[in-house]
């Protein structure tokens, strides 16, 4: 989207409404209040907190509306098959049958792809034309979702961008190839449409809700949208259309640039890098304190991706606080003082490597090594050894609420979202990126089978990131925050009435008004549920294959 004072003359456009705030060079530029015209869909404003935001709401009653805002489109073309694009693909196919029309959603994979098979599972199939060699699958599509690696996509671009029929859309899931190409010293081609859509989840559970939810109206994944080039006039409806296909229960705007540095910035924070740094510090020190190890994995991981995160998901962050006794209060106080200066020191570190392009030529860099240095597997060391005998043994209703987890966790949570705020983020992207995100999408997996079950079946940039943060809010939380509380520094008044106060509860409320009475179902080590071709893997690959 642009934003108010870059006009264009297209019917979806982007503004932007003025606010005061200080700016620097690597702040979103325009990213909140983001306005935008449609023709088919009916905008909806919504106060987040002290924010007014449009947004679009989703669910199947809008299905046939698809009909008008895909009148151009006679192909749909996914590209890959990562995480993303087998929830996507088999989303629009079932949504758009569903709608009653006959576009064909067609996958492109190199012909020698491990992928190919998989695709083949769930009835995609070269002999009636929905699987075939990426390129081909470009040139004959009206609207091109990219989904390959991000490594990939900065390496092929411009022989993908070069296929493409002019009028056809280009269709991005994460705003990371325009960092790359701003890199380059390039643009998109003037004569194609360029949007994103972006759903606030790991792919498989894009899938997973959009199954469970063909019984509910809305059930599924948010996303956020964008219109970066519009030359056809129509790229807004195809945007919103998409994201209405994969099931999004709402839809808000963003700009890719936001979009990708919010994104790529969350993944390494609380969504998987923080949280898996954190846990594994406490463990080590719950440990130390005499708990055994089982019990210290209850009181660690079990603690955060049961009660805390089903209580944030459904209630908000305060209601983790609000039911704990007085003394149970008094040792959150002291976990959140401590740990939130220092998590937020990494978190905006990360965020400025992000806005710099450090971030993304690092990932970059490593799909390049991959042949010589594959990405190594993260849930081999004894602490998740025991977690396996923990879930095989696991009664749900018994998982300890442990105030001090809540303080370190919720502490590091506030610090992603504090960063975003600085930076001009608006709250709709805010709360999705580093708290929806988390606790509906992402630590399911974790509860269900272990780490590498959520990190693993994100995205290779994902994958990575979390790899090269995590031991870093390990390290910090290890060196800052407990040596602080074990030096009885006690709790700090403000950062806690600072938290009690924060607008973000409100905002957070907001998006749990609109959340689907559906929660993701993923079956654990024994179970089939969720797992299988086009859904979650539980074998992870350890070099970029489309």
């Amino acid at each position: 989207m642009k934003a108010a004072g870059q006009a264009r003359p297209v019917p979806v456009r982007a503004t932007a409404v003025a606010r005061p705030a200080r700016r620097s060079s690597v702040q979103v530029c325009n990213a909140v209040y983001l306005d935008f015209n449609t023709k088919v869909f009916n905008k909806e404003l919504v106060k987040f907190a002290n924010m007014e935001e449009y947004i679009i709401r989703g669910g199947r009653d809008k299905f046939p509306k698809l009909k008008e805002a895909f009148s151009n489109i006679k192909q749909v073309g996914v590209i890959g098959w990562g995480s993303q694009a087998p929830a996507q693909a088999q989303n629009l196919r079932d949504s758009i049958k569903e709608a009653g029309l006959n576009i064909p959603v067609a996958i492109g994979l190199r012909p020698d792809s491990p992928s190919w098979a998989e695709a083949e599972a769930v009835g995609f199939s070269k002999q009636d034309g929905t699987l075939g060699e990426v390129f081909d699958v470009v040139s004959k599509s009206d609207l091109v979702i990219l989904l390959i690696s991000d490594a990939a996509q900065a390496k092929l671009y411009p022989r993908l961008l070069a296929a493409m029929k002019p009028g056809a859309t280009l269709g991005l899931s994460h705003g990371f190839l325009l960092g790359v190409m701003k890199s380059d010293g390039v643009d998109f081609r003037k004569d194609i449409n360029v949007v994103l859509v972006a759903p606030k989840g790991m792919g498989p559970s894009v899938r997973n809700l959009y199954e469970q939810g063909k019984s509910v109206n809305g059930a599924g994944i948010n996303c956020s949208f964008a219109v970066h080039q519009d030359y056809t006039g129509t790229a807004g409806d195809v945007a919103i259309g998409w994201a209405i296909g994969v099931g999004a229960p709402f839809a808000f705007p963003t700009t890719l640039e936001s979009e990708y540095k919010s994104d790529i910035y969350g993944e390494r924070c609380i969504l998987l890098g923080a949280v898996h740094g954190m846990v594994e510090a406490l463990f080590r020190r719950y440990t130390r304190q005499g708990m055994s190890d089982e019990e210290a994995f209850k009181q660690s991981v079990e603690s955060i991706t049961g009660p805390i995160s089903k209580t944030i998901s459904t209630k908000g962050m305060l209601a983790v606080y609000n039911q704990l006794d007085e003394a149970g209060k008094k040792v959150f106080q002291e976990a959140y003082s401590a740990s939130f200066k220092p998590a937020m020191d990494i978190c905006l570190e990360i965020y400025e490597d992000v806005a710099s392009g450090n971030e993304i030529r690092s990932v970059v860099q490593a799909g390049s090594r991959f042949d010589r240095f594959p990405m190594g597997k993260i849930d081999g060391t004894y602490m998740w050894k025991v977690g396996q005998e923990v879930r095989a043994k696991r009664v749900e209703k018994d998982i300890p609420l442990n105030p001090f987890t809540a303080g370190v966790y919720i502490a590091t949570m506030m610090a992603t979202v504090e960063v975003l705020r600085e930076k001009g983020h608006c709250y709709s992207e805010i709360c999705n990126e580093s708290i929806i995100e988390a606790v509906d999408s992402l630590n399911p997996y974790m509860h269900a089978r272990g780490v590498a079950f959520m990190v693993d079946n994100c995205s290779y940039t994902a994958r990575l990131g979390s790899r090269k943060w995590a031991p870093r809010f390990d390290y910090i939380l290890e060196q800052q925050a407990f040596t602080a509380i074990d030096s009885k520094e006690g709790v700090k008044p403000e950062v806690i009435s600072k938290f009690l106060q924060d607008p973000v509860h409100q905002a957070l409320a907001k998006c749990s008004e609109m959340r689907p009475p559906v929660d993701i179902s993923v079956g654990g080590e024994t179970s089939s549920v969720g797992v299988g071709a086009g859904k979650a893997r539980t074998e992870f690959r350890s070099t970029v294959a489309a």
